[in-house]
């Protein structure tokens, strides 16, 4: 391979070609060609190409596709030959799907022609949508894509059919309704009735339960330091886990996970089944209907309410654990006998209405705070792919953040309220009068009592269910646009 240099990029037009565009597309290649060839040795590997084309947000796995389809000697790396051999094809295939967008012929695609598009493959979406993807292909401005905007934005994404594309676009078509738990918006019928659907909230599920072990013990500091900060937990993160090793060794670090865990399967099955028939109910008699931002964040929030209220008893569960001393309770079926024999069934509710009202605010800052940021990337990057993992990664947590701030105090109310009963002879007062007395006793700081804990997980969390989503989503045979993967780690 040490035969092939820098020299190969260099081409000129052949004999048997003719002059014009194909003369200019083939010094387009070798122009890219030239760029990715990092190391110069006339040919590119994966590693070349991740590098490259680290700014386009285009997946491991796309890459790697790529790299299979064209290595036609099977080494590994393309070459020069190679690489254009197969970036003709692809501008072939991307023609032929521009054609099809183009349903006018005007050489112009406009966003009713992506919308009109996406219905005809059972994907649909609103005008408002449609324009959203239009956007980040748009790299003069005239809110239409022409054919050299097209080609560019999916050159390097081995997409082979529009129903490819139309799962690309979906991916960013999420509705974020709360604690990273994601509801993927407008399945088509054949994604439900395939099981896509399902396999795509398991792997939600799976990523869900890694992250909250990974990050356990923090959750157990910042539930310790919300009902017993103000007069045992006075130190720094250190000292409170300090003294948890203390009382109770290191697994006592993960008192409370198992059943943090075993919830998210319920409340994702519920909380998805809920939105669906909520925004089937809110289209009425026209089905084909599609839901503005705000309705479907409706929808989101009452589904999120629906799903915390089946599975509330198991919030109160969590909390109980979380909070037990070495040898109080033999498990989570003890701990649930106990609470009904002393305190009733409706010990199980204990902090349900704060729970309930802390839901709007923390999903619609987060959802707000998280579309502005993941757009402001798009305006900024126009003509790039959607934002990359760690882009994602990093509105994710940002969002999370300014969630949890405006959310928080509800929440240590709802965690103190669900404590309660621990305490014998303890007055059980209200929410209001517990308000009162947080703010009488401990001042506003009191309401963001193990804050600091909380916020340290944050970037970890969202960081560990974006990888552990996005591999599961393989392991489980859906690739990360969507389409059907093959056999084997890929």
């Amino acid at each position: 391979m040490g035969a092939r240099r820098t020299w190969f990029p260099r081409v000129h037009c052949q004999d048997s070609e003719p002059p014009g565009p194909d003369c200019e597309r083939e010094k387009r290649y070798a122009e890219l060609f030239d760029q990715l060839d990092l190391n110069k040795d006339g040919c590119i590997d994966i590693r070349e190409l991740r590098t490259g084309l680290a700014g386009r947000g285009i997946s491991r796995r796309s890459l790697e596709r790529l790299v299979q389809t064209g290595d036609t000697n099977q080494d590994g790396v393309l070459d020069f030959e190679e690489f254009t051999q197969y970036l003709r094809a692809h501008e072939k295939q991307l023609k032929l799907m521009f054609s099809r967008l183009d349903r006018n012929n005007d050489g112009q695609i406009d966003a009713a022609e992506i919308q009109h598009c996406l219905h005809g493959i059972g994907v649909d979406i609103s005008l408002e949508d449609a324009n959203r993807i239009l956007l980040r292909m748009d790299k003069d401005g005239t809110m239409t894509i022409d054919w050299n905007e097209w080609r560019d934005y999916f050159l390097f994404n081995p997409l082979t059919n529009m129903e490819d594309v139309a799962r690309y676009w979906k991916r960013s078509m999420m509705l974020d309704i709360g604690e990273q738990l994601t509801i993927p918006d407008e399945f088509s019928e054949e994604e439900k009735k395939s099981g896509y659907v399902w396999r795509q909230l398991m792997a939600g599920a799976v990523a869900g339960s890694v992250s909250r072990t990974g990050t356990a013990p923090l959750d157990r500091l910042k539930v310790f330091r919300q009902v017993h900060g103000f007069s045992v937990f006075k130190g720094n993160v250190l000292s409170g886990f300090q003294s948890m090793l203390k009382e109770g060794g290191l697994r006592s670090l993960w008192r409370g996970n198992g059943i943090n865990v075993l919830k998210i399967a319920p409340e994702t099955a519920i909380k998805f089944t809920a939105y669906e028939k909520i925004k089937s109910v809110m289209r009425g008699s026209n089905e084909t209907r599609n839901l503005k931002v705000h309705e479907r964040f409706v929808a989101g929030s009452l589904a999120g309410a629906i799903a915390q209220t089946a599975i509330y008893p198991m919030e109160v569960l969590k909390t109980r654990l979380t909070l037990r001393k070495t040898g109080q309770f033999s498990g989570i079926a003890d701990c649930a006998k106990r609470i009904l024999q002393r305190e009733g069934v409706a010990a199980f509710y204990k902090g349900y209405v704060p729970n309930l009202l802390a839901i709007v605010p923390y999903a619609g800052i987060d959802l707000a705070v998280y579309e502005t940021l993941k757009f402001a990337w798009l305006n900024r990057n126009i003509g790039v792919a959607d934002p990359g993992v760690m882009v994602l990664v990093g509105c994710g947590a940002a969002s999370s953040t300014c969630g949890q701030l405006a959310s928080y105090p509800l929440a240590l109310i709802r965690t103190r309220m669900q404590a309660l009963a621990l305490e014998k002879e303890a007055p059980k007062p209200s929410m209001l009068a517990l308000l009162h007395n947080i703010v009488t006793q401990e001042g506003v700081a009191g309401l963001y009592r193990g804050i600091s804990p909380n916020l340290l997980k944050v970037i970890p969390a969202v960081s560990v269910s974006y990888v552990v989503y996005e591999y599961t989503r393989i392991v489980l045979g859906v690739d990360i646009e969507g389409r059907r993967a093959g056999k084997g780690k890929g």
